[in-house]
This record gives structure tokens, sequence and C-alpha cells, in this order.
């Protein structure tokens, strides 16, 4: 009689470990849930902002290259420098357009309730283009500062060449430097992240791809 009682214990006390192990799964699995969900909402909250963004300032971008057309070939027989400077920011307005255009197809793409790695995957190429479009955009800088030369003042006025040539060639020394340096291997480097966190472009896109990388920290902290 004892051995039977004991053995009813024993398989009493399995089945409530067996219970208490489905409760423990089913409330990992929801909090795992709950927390996907709120994550995979935060991110998505954020790269709807950035599509905002770039959509407004593709729609802008299109209105100043135009007008740096008309302006262009308007004034090309008075003064070359000033065609030539419109010119190339126009080509590299055209450029931020069209890649602006491929991060919202590419933003349009993310399935939020996906693979996570799948969209981990998006958002660094999405990181990846974003970084290589910016270190292009500088390059533009040395021709904000050439626009207003002209023939008769290089060649009649030293303070071209005492003011005005020495700014522009500063400025073709700084947009190389920044070119060269504004990438991953230096964002531990304060001045490189702070340049790229000013705006919602990189900052939304690192934000997007933490909170996605937060659900994976949580799966490995329920195991």
């Amino acid at each position: 009689m004892e051995d039977i009682e004991l053995k009813n214990i024993w398989q009493s006390y399995d089945r409530k470990i067996a219970e208490a192990q489905v409760l423990n799964r089913q409330s990992w699995v929801l909090n795992l849930h709950c927390f996907e969900n709120l994550q995979q909402q935060k991110a998505e909250r954020k790269l709807r902002s950035l599509v905002r963004f770039k959509a407004w300032a593709v729609v802008l971008g299109i209105v100043f290259i135009l007008f740096l057309g008309v302006l262009v070939f308007s004034s090309f027989s008075k003064n070359p420098f000033f065609s030539v400077s419109m010119g190339a920011i126009a080509l590299f307005s055209l450029y931020a357009v069209v890649v602006y255009v491929q991060h919202i197809i590419l933003i349009g793409q993310i399935r939020y309730d996906g693979s996570i790695t799948e969209t981990q995957q998006k958002l660094a190429r999405l990181q990846s283009s974003t970084l290589r479009s910016t270190r292009i955009m500088w390059l533009q800088m040395p021709f904000y500062s050439t626009w207003f030369w002209s023939s008769a003042w290089i060649g009649s006025d030293a303070k071209f060449w005492l003011i005005a040539f020495p700014i522009s060639l500063l400025f073709t020394l700084l947009s190389i430097y920044l070119y060269r340096n504004i990438n991953l291997r230096n964002i531990h480097k304060k001045w490189v992240k702070a340049l790229l966190m000013a705006g919602p472009e990189y900052k939304n896109i690192v934000m997007a791809m933490e909170f996605m990388k937060e659900i994976e920290d949580f799966k490995k902290d329920l195991l």
C-alpha cells in the first residue's frame, strides 16, 4: 500500500512538473511574441519616418535639379565657371535623388513580421548604401566655392589667389578627407558618429537595427 501511495505521489509530482514546463513554455512564447511585435513596430515607425523624409527630399531634389538646369543653360556662354559648378551640383543632386528612390524601394521590401535575419540583412544594405551616398555627397563641397569665379577675376585680382582660391582648395581637401574617413571602420570616432547621427538618415537606420538586435538578445536571455 505504501508503495502504491508513493508511486501516486511521484506521478502527481511529475504531472505538476510537466504542467509547469508547459506553462513556462507558453509564457516564454507569449513574452517573445509580444516583445517581437513591440520591437518590430518601433523599427517600422523609424523607417516610415525615414521614408517620409526621403520622399520629400526626392521632390525637393527634382525641383532643385530643374532650377539648376535652367541656370546652367542660361549662363554657360556668360560664365563657364558658374555653369560648370552648378552643373556639377545638379549631377550630385541627381545622384542623391536616385539613391533616395532606391532606399524607399528597399524599405518597402522589408517585412517586419518575417525573418529577423532577412530584415537585418536589408537594414545592413540600407546602412551601407547610406554611408556610401553620404561620402559621395561631400565631394560636391568645392563647387559651392567656385560658382562665382570668372576669367577676369582670376587674371586681374590678387584677392582671388589670396582668398578665393585657398578657400576652394581647403574645401577640396576637406571633402576628400571626409570621403575617405566616413565609414564603418571609423564609426567609433566621435566626430564621425556625431556627423552621421546629426540627421535622420543614418540615425533612424541604426535605431531600427538596434530594435531588431534586441529581439535576438531577448531570445538568448530567455533560453
